[in-house]
């Protein structure tokens, strides 16, 4: 079959969606598909035989492109249907898969160029609206839930990425037999083409106090106000009053959004017990993780379940997480020490994954069955399988 793959977004970009933009290429790739995607200018080329990335123009003075609702996202989608349009008109594709908005313009070209139609709903969009504040606006919120349930009825193939989604789908009347739940599984290293950018802000002797005596505790993600980072950095604050030894690493972040942290960090008195990396490469992330003695996902509010949850189920670390329904929907206290979203709980817990060896082993051997069971490569590849059936 060949595919069309519409994708707004900077791909491929080390972020939640582009990940998942990524594999699911991948594996339908390699299931003998034909694909193009269109993504934006900004963005690294990947190595998947059977691809071919096609580019809008790049338009730094938008850059960077935030994550959620924009006005830079909004401006970059004019020409992602202009060439969306442009490619229909060129090349017949069987199947268009929409990524997130660009279902909006894809339906609407749908029975102009009969293609089936894949919906990979990573969110609500009139949900996203308002989670990002991105505006109050009752009547603009209503007519994106009016286009999305239009987009719905209209989709092939329906793909959510969490529980929470999944069941929203379901109660606007989808039909299950064409709903499948995709979760963002993380298996194999993303192969881009172009080198990674160097760290940028962690020096050689600031690894040193990794070693033995110090356990670390290593959040890897991006910075936005959802995920937690000023709790967890006050959290940690107390953890170090009963473990002076422990260290946090923070991975991740824009330089404003570092700088903000590490101001905080010192206000606190943390000093060198917090270090701050900004973003580093593939290679160094996986590095730290193996390093780490905790890893923790401290955000604090949102529904659908973050990526870096199950790269973490298969880490072999100890996890630590809020207790919020991101989290809860796929997590329990089998699998991981779960907490409040408020300094002292997260510190609690982080605390306990550190010092309660047998607990920690057994979350960690119930989180790997668990990621074996639901989120593995061969689980993604029969789901992958069963969408392209049903787009056949």
């Amino acid at each position: 079959m060949k595919f069309l793959v519409v994708a707004p977004q900077p791909f491929f970009t080390p972020r939640g969606t582009p990940f998942s933009v990524y594999y699911r290429t991948l594996v339908t790739a390699e299931q003998g598909a034909k694909i193009d995607l269109l993504t934006y200018g900004a963005g690294q080329d990947v190595d998947i035989p059977g691809l071919r990335i096609v580019r809008i123009p790049r338009l730094r003075w938008l850059e960077p492109v935030p994550v959620g609702p924009s006005w830079q996202k909004l401006l970059l989608d004019i020409p992602m249907i202009l060439w969306t349009i442009g490619l229909l008109l060129r090349h017949r594709y069987e199947v268009v898969h929409a990524h997130e908005e660009s279902v909006f313009w894809c339906r609407f070209l749908k029975p102009i160029f009969r293609f089936r139609m894949i919906y990979d709903m990573h969110s609500s969009l009139p949900q996203q609206l308002e989670n990002f504040r991105f505006t109050t606006s009752r009547l603009l919120i209503g007519t994106f839930k009016a286009l999305e349930d239009s987009c719905l009825e209209a989709a092939s193939a329906v793909i959510t990425i969490c529980p929470d989604l999944r069941d929203y789908v379901l109660k606007t009347g989808v039909d299950p037999d064409r709903h499948l739940l995709i979760e963002n599984s993380i298996f194999d290293d993303v192969r881009v083409r172009a080198t990674e950018p160097a760290q940028t802000s962690i020096a050689a002797h600031e690894l040193v106090r990794f070693g033995p005596g110090h356990p670390v505790i290593l959040y890897a993600g991006t910075f936005e106000a959802y995920q937690g980072i000023e709790i967890l950095v006050e959290a940690f604050a107390k953890v170090v009053k009963r473990k002076p030894e422990a260290r946090l690493l923070l991975v991740g972040g824009t330089d404003e959004q570092v700088l903000k942290i590490r101001q905080l960090a010192d206000s606190l008195g943390l000093g060198d017990a917090c270090v701050l990396t900004g973003r580093v490469a593939k290679t160094t992330a996986i590095a730290y993780t193996q390093s780490a003695q905790a890893l923790v996902s401290p955000r604090t509010r949102g529904t659908n379940t973050p990526l870096k949850i199950y790269e973490q189920l298969a880490s072999g670390r100890p996890l630590v997480a809020t207790r919020i329904w991101s989290h809860t929907q796929v997590l329990d206290d089998s699998v991981c020490f779960l907490a409040d979203p408020s300094a002292e709980s997260l510190a609690d817990a982080l605390v306990l994954a550190l010092t309660d060896a047998t607990g920690a082993a057994e979350r960690v051997r119930n989180a790997m069955a668990l990621y074996e069971r639901e989120y593995s490569r061969p689980v993604y590849e029969r789901k992958i399988r069963r969408l392209l059936e049903i787009v056949a």
